[in-house]
């Protein structure tokens, strides 16, 4: 089957992101405001974390999601928490 160009130009072309931050910068200039940034905000050297992937006794599993559960945070930050003391 083919596919529906209806509406679309082949002809066209993208925009640049050098005419991104003119048309960015008209639109500030125009509405009086500074749009606002997108996406998650970037964490502080110190506090990114390292992916891994690790095994644990079932009970050891349990424990942290009940302790999680009481204390109201992600299991995997019962771990860490339990983990940074015995690093300390």
């Amino acid at each position: 089957m083919k596919k529906s160009t209806k509406g679309i130009s082949k002809n066209w072309r993208k925009v640049t992101p050098s005419e991104t931050a003119i048309f960015r910068e008209m639109i500030e200039k125009k509405l009086g405001v500074k749009r606002p940034k997108r996406g998650r905000p970037p964490k502080a050297v110190g506090a990114k974390m390292t992916p891994i992937s690790i095994r644990v006794h079932p009970k050891v599993l349990s424990w942290a999601k009940k302790e999680a559960k009481r204390r109201g945070v992600g299991y995997q930050t019962v771990i860490n928490d339990v983990l940074l003391k015995a690093a300390a």
